[in-house]
């Protein structure tokens, strides 16, 4: 898909003409068919005045009207026919784009960085994306059946006058230029920067009702809903500030055009009877310079508003347009090929790793090798490098330097679907669809049938659950699957995960914040999952971990300290041992009641440490 890039600035006016001339190049034959049934109707409309004026002198004279009659009503049925023809013709065309723009914004934003997702509001998005495709169906309809017809009327019937009387065609010109000026003048240096930012604050709008109403039960839960009000009402008045301000130059615009039109008015009635007091103008003649005036004045009080609407729909287009041009942080190449994972062995060879929002790397001639079917847990501190190290797996970010294989294929040279198909992964917070709980297993494996959906369900302990809900398999888990518990969306989490049957596995903080009875459940479902798969548990809680083959252990983004359980507890100060007698000793004060039950928890924990430092 062709993109214009804007390199990181906003879209501007030229950016979105530049777009939808990109569009029109994709439909070059509807488009020109809509323009041809335009001219053709139009110019029948600059035809009529003429032959009206012909029909009032044959009166006069007292000859036979029914020829002089007929054409100018011939000549209006046939220019509504083709404008018929040309309406058609621009539903086709407007609904092709709006479908192509969406489904190309819909495009990108699936491959913009999680770091972008992550700074960007939803409903924000959505907002640009829905108002940028309204706006493209006013643009359209604004250039090819209003200001293009507008133009032909202005040309044409100047032609005609001045073939006549040189004078006047020059009035008419010379009326119709100064009154587009001010018009376009007007609307790009005066309206077009507010409407730019009352847009900006539609967008926030947009984004504030979304944030609220997808943490409505944080809100509740804090009985915050009067401080929301009041929050929403401050982003509504600033949003009511800025589009007054752009809809009242909008206004002022308006009746500047006005005053200019009734100027141009004069001059051409004025002229006019000069003409027929010099004898030079039959009343035909006149009539046909007034009913010219008239259509071209209604043309031109018509092309100031379209000339607003232009200049609005280009304001709203921007965003959207700023979309599709932005660049993806992370791409395929241009020779990228599928990777094929057999084994699921991993390494790391120098790698160099910056975000881009930090002045210091992460990681630094970071090397690393897990073995084909290897399970890792991966411990330390927040902000020591764990979650990036999976998110470099996945590409999730590109690499300073160094490159990451598996299975001896380098992963940036390498399609994203592809590589991330193969990877399964079960979040700490796993994120569902609003759509059937048989839906969001199958998410892992599309087209999967429903004996290897509900034999995945049974592997993840999840179809215990399920299987006594009235609709069963079909029964929809609400937004981000808040209709489930957060033990049953790590389950069915992990069914998705069964079902993909991946031949690596991401666990990142499984079982964190859960019951006790539910972390049972998903601790047995996940060694099952873990089988025969090479395996990267994240985990803080280290009973989660000893059971695995190895650790790694991260400080800063370094690998301090690698190996089993066993070996990493036996290291007198190390990071591993540290953090797992804090551990220890919390539980056992946590298990306690009384001052006496804490005394023998006191002397357990010291005897604890006696052990481990032997």
């Amino acid at each position: 898909m062709k993109r214009f890039p804007v390199h990181g600035r906003d879209a501007t006016c030229r950016d979105v003409f530049t777009f939808t001339v990109h569009l029109w190049n994709r439909q070059p034959a509807r488009l020109a068919i809509i323009m041809s049934a335009m001219l053709a109707s139009t110019l029948a409309d600059v035809l009529v005045p003429l032959y009206s004026g012909r029909l009032i002198d044959a009166v006069f004279r007292g000859d036979t009207v029914l020829a002089a009659f007929s054409v100018p009503f011939a000549l209006a049925l046939g220019a509504i026919a083709i404008r018929h023809v040309a309406l058609i013709g621009l539903n086709d065309l407007v609904l092709k784009m709006m479908s192509n723009v969406a489904n190309e914004a819909f495009y990108h934003l699936q491959r913009f960085s999680t770091d972008w997702h992550a700074n960007s509001f939803a409903g924000s998005t959505v907002r640009k994306i829905t108002r940028g495709m309204g706006a493209l169906e006013l643009l359209n309809s604004t250039i090819l059946i209003a200001l293009l017809p507008s133009f032909i009327i202005l040309v044409g019937s100047t032609a005609l006058l001045g073939w006549h009387w040189p004078v006047m065609g020059l009035i008419f010109a010379r009326g119709a230029i100064i009154y587009l000026a001010f018009a376009i003048s007007l609307s790009l240096s005066y309206v077009a920067p507010a409407a730019s930012l009352a847009n900006g604050w539609d967008t926030r709008l947009g984004g504030a009702l979304a944030d609220a109403v997808s943490c409505n039960a944080v809100v509740k839960g804090f009985g915050a809903e009067g401080r929301e009000d009041e929050r929403l009402a401050k982003i509504v008045t600033k949003w009511r500030h800025r589009t007054r301000r752009a809809w009242m130059r909008g206004t002022t615009i308006s009746s500047t055009q006005g005053v200019t039109l009734v100027a141009l008015r004069m001059a051409v009635v004025g002229y006019a009877l000069l003409l027929s007091s010099d004898g030079r103008a039959t009343p035909g003649e006149i009539a046909y310079v007034l009913t010219s005036l008239v259509v071209l004045q209604g043309y031109l009080r018509d092309t100031g508003v379209h000339v607003r609407n232009v200049q609005r729909s280009v304001n709203e287009i921007e965003e959207l347009v700023a979309i599709h041009n932005q660049q993806l942080d992370v791409a395929d190449h241009s020779a990228a090929k599928p990777i094929r994972i057999t084994k699921g062995r991993i390494v790391f060879e120098n790698v160099h790793f910056r975000y881009s929002n930090h002045l210091l790397p992460l990681y630094s001639e970071c090397s690393l090798s897990i073995e084909a079917g290897e399970r890792v847990g991966l411990v330390g501190p927040s902000g020591s490098g764990k979650t990036t190290l999976v998110k470099l797996i996945q590409r999730l970010y590109d690499l300073s330097g160094g490159r990451i294989l598996i299975d001896g294929q380098d992963v940036s040279e390498v399609t994203q679907e592809s590589l991330r198909s193969q990877i399964a992964i079960v979040q700490q917070e796993p994120i569902l669809f609003h759509r059937s709980l048989a839906e969001n297993i199958a998410y892992g494996r599309p087209g999967a049938s429903q004996a290897e959906i509900e034999q995945a369900a049974r592997m993840a302990s999840a179809h215990e659950f399920i299987a006594p809900l009235p609709k069963g398999y079909r029964t929809l888990v609400g937004e981000r699957g808040l209709k489930l518990s957060g033990g049953e969306r790590q389950r069915v989490a992990i069914a998705r995960a069964f079902l993909a049957n991946a031949p690596i596995l991401i666990l990142d903080e499984a079982t964190s914040s859960l019951d006790s009875e539910s972390e049972v459940l998903i601790q047995e479902a996940m060694d099952r999952l873990m089988v025969g798969r090479t395996t990267l548990v994240i985990a803080h809680r280290l009973s989660t971990v000893r059971a695995l083959d190895r650790l790694l252990v991260f400080d800063r983004g370094r690998i301090v300290e690698d190996g089993d359980h066993a070996a990493l507890v036996g290291i007198d100060g190390g990071i591993y041992r540290r953090l797992y007698e804090r551990q220890a000793l919390e539980l056992a004060y946590a298990s306690g009641e009384g001052r006496l039950a804490r005394a023998c928890y006191d002397s357990e924990a010291a005897l604890l440490r006696s052990s481990l430092r032997a």
